[in-house]
């Protein structure tokens, strides 16, 4: 693949807010119908490459094309190639279901009849029908982020930018969304897809970009990625906080990397190679010096285990946000 023949493509992409770096230099390729899932806490840079690649802002350096199109030189080509749904729905809650997809279609010049029967397939394919001819403002989250994504593909774009798109959904409707987006996927979009949720990287992504503080510090699959932490891990959660520190010592002997400690928590994860037999020693190393603990288990790695080890934080930690 290519800068001309990516879906994104992005070189260098800086933007700095004051004293404060939203982006130091990020690149981004997107192949032409996959998902990259751009992984990050708040304040991470993700909002901020996007507003970038959908020409909202522009960047104090870098380069980039979008389905070909050089961003800089041709933003309103790039606008007419792309879909974006932001972190919230950008729903009239006045007009109906159909009236907010009908308008969308008229703004992208379709013409009357083709924008109704765009907002129909569209109501249909989101499962949006028996709800099309109420005010957006008697819809549940859920459907107000399906009306929103059905927005961005009212003029079929190549390339779909979801912000965060499930922020904020209940488990069910964020699995039902997911099952939308594996379909648009299959039928030959392509996404770039910004996330906090490690989950949905893991369902979603082809490819993954951690990114922390408007840096890229890792890319690659999930399995790729998981497999730079190593293997097993035992976490325990110890009953008397101030003890954790202590425990996380005890095991150090015990572990093939760092200990990491969730002060907040009290909880103490390892990584081990052994599996059940280190899990046993460890825990009578504990017992021996009477730590007492809530809870005990062996984990296999997570995204969120990868992007603590990474970055030393977790992805639910709030930073100040610069994006």
């Amino acid at each position: 693949m290519s800068e001309t023949t990516d879906a994104v493509w992005a070189e260098g992409l800086k933007k700095h807010y004051k004293s404060v770096k939203a982006l130091d230099g990020l690149d981004i390729t997107v192949p032409r119908g996959t998902v990259m899932g751009l992984l990050g806490p708040n304040g991470a840079g993700k909002t901020t490459a996007v507003k970038i690649l959908t020409t909202l802002v522009q960047p104090d350096a870098g380069t980039a094309r979008v389905a070909g199109v050089d961003l800089m030189a041709e933003p309103s080509k790039v606008r007419s190639l792309i879909g974006v749904s932001g972190q919230n729905a950008a729903v009239d809650e006045y007009l109906t279901g159909f009236e907010n997809l009908d308008m969308v279609g008229r703004l992208y010049h379709l013409g009357r009849a083709a924008s109704q029967a765009r907002a129909r397939e569209l109501l249909d394919q989101f499962d949006l029908t028996e709800a099309g001819d109420r005010q957006a403002k008697t819809y549940s989250g859920g459907m107000r982020r399906r009306l929103d994504l059905a927005g961005a593909l009212v003029a079929r774009p190549p390339v779909l930018f979801l912000d965060e798109p499930t922020t904020g959904l209940d488990p069910r409707s964020r699995t039902e969304m997911w099952g939308l987006l594996k379909g648009l996927v299959a039928d030959g979009a392509s996404v770039l897809l910004t996330t906090q949720y490690l989950d949905e990287a893991d369902q979603l992504a082809d490819n993954i970009v951690v990114i922390d503080r408007g840096n890229k510090i890792a890319e690659g699959t999930s399995d790729q990625l998981k497999a730079q932490v190593g293997g097993e891990r035992i976490e325990v959660t110890v009953v008397d906080e101030t003890r954790t520190e202590e425990a996380a010592k005890l095991l150090t002997p015990y572990a093939v990397g760092e200990p990491q400690i969730d002060y907040e928590a009290h909880v103490v994860r390892v990584p081990v190679s052994g599996g059940a037999k280190v899990l046993g020693e460890a825990l009578r190393t504990l017992e021996a010096a009477n730590i007492a603990l809530d809870d005990v288990g062996l984990h296999r790695p997570t995204l969120d285990d990868v992007f603590m080890t990474l970055t030393g934080h977790s992805t639910d930690e709030n930073q100040e946000d610069a994006a």
